[in-house]
């Protein structure tokens, strides 16, 4: 699937895969180049399921797409139109062939870097604009700004002559649930809205006393109705940050117009 770093590389040779990820110590015999003083041997499919998992949940976060590629999308069209293509890959990830799925992670991962604590996959966004087929500028020399880490924590646990790994779930997103307090929220902001679109003329004042509400809290969820669609649809899945609450997402009402930035007000990326 991918090259793994130094404390630990996939056996293969040609198209073939090999069920473990033997440390080079192990396959050089060189004891010194392994810092836990002795050589690791971690099942394959546990590491590449845990980066086909950690993928899937980068597509479907807005937020790190925008700041991973932001440097070669200069349209905010453009961008727009990677993410939305970048979650719609996400949202059928589980449906994909794995034919598909490798083709995916060989395209986008340069590097796997297994250690004792966590394990980094080193990402190439740029790539990603070419597998969606989005039009971007053309590829240059990659540069370090260029590599994004997704990093995912692990503990190592010795059975036997081999180790298992610990997955801790530590991932902002992986055990967000869907907030029945903030989805309500969004859909009275939407109903207000389309209050104020069907009482064209009509004083705020006097739509707000229709609601029942006052007219700054009135004012305040009409804003919240132009959310990015993205945002909105992270919150609906469940997928927001741990510390956006309804109390919070009322304080940035005056969130900012462009959608990108929004992500980075609400802690979306």
């Amino acid at each position: 699937m991918a090259e793994s770093g130094p404390a630990a590389s996939p056996r293969r040779r040609r198209a073939v895969f090999y069920r473990y990820y033997v440390s080079r110590s192990l396959i050089t015999k060189d004891r010194t180049d392994d810092s836990a003083g002795a050589g690791l041997r971690l099942p394959a499919a546990e590491i590449e399921h845990l980066v086909s998992s950690r993928v899937h949940r980068w597509l479907l976060d807005p937020g790190s797409i925008y700041k991973s590629t932001s440097a070669r999308l200069t349209d905010a069209s453009i961008q727009q139109r990677l993410v939305a293509r970048a979650a719609d890959l996400g949202t059928h990830w589980p449906e994909l062939s794995v034919a598909r799925k490798r083709a995916v992670l060989t395209a986008l991962v340069e590097r796997i870097e297994v250690s004792l604590d966590q394990i980094d996959i080193r990402l190439r966004p740029p790539r990603l604009a070419v597998l969606l087929d989005v039009p971007t500028t053309p590829l240059q020399s990659m540069t370090g700004d260029e590599i994004r880490t997704l990093s995912v924590p692990v503990r190592l646990r010795r059975a036997g002559r081999e180790i298992r790994m610990v997955i801790d779930s530590t991932d902002p997103f992986a055990a967000a649930k869907p907030d029945a307090r903030l989805i309500k929220l969004l859909l009275r902001a939407r109903r207000f809205n389309a209050t104020l679109a069907a009482g064209e003329g009509v004083p705020f004042a006097a739509l707000a006393q229709r609601e029942g509400v006052s007219r700054s809290y009135f004012t305040r969820l009409v804003r919240l109705s132009y959310l990015a669609p993205d945002i909105t649809q992270a919150i609906l899945d469940g997928r927001q940050p741990r510390d956006l609450t309804p109390e919070k997402l009322l304080e940035h009402s005056r969130l900012p117009l462009a959608w990108h930035d929004q992500w980075i007000v609400l802690g979306f990326g």
